[in-house]
């Protein structure tokens, strides 16, 4: 246990920061699954206004630090060639 009052108020940062960035992923893997929702269904409009929303909580992830940039931009890509691809289905 720590024994310093820095290390107990450490602790402390750790925990509020923690619940913030669990929250923040939670809130990114939300959305996301919205989008994926719509393109389950074949509902390309719906598809695409889930993704306009789902994209600035991904990128504010990333600019938060809890999520790497390239993943959100991974992610992105792959969600938006999947709406594409429903035209042509």
């Amino acid at each position: 246990m720590a024994n310093t009052a820095s290390a107990r108020k450490r602790i402390r940062q750790n925990e509020r920061r923690n619940a913030r960035n669990t929250a923040r992923v939670s809130r990114m893997r939300t959305f996301v699954k919205k989008v994926e929702a719509a393109i389950a269904s074949g509902n390309k409009e719906e598809a695409t206004v889930a993704l306009r929303a789902a994209q600035p909580e991904m990128q504010r992830a990333s600019g938060k630090g809890v999520v790497h940039a390239n993943t959100v931009s991974r992610k992105i890509s792959r969600l938006s060639a999947r709406i594409k691809a429903l035209v042509a289905a």
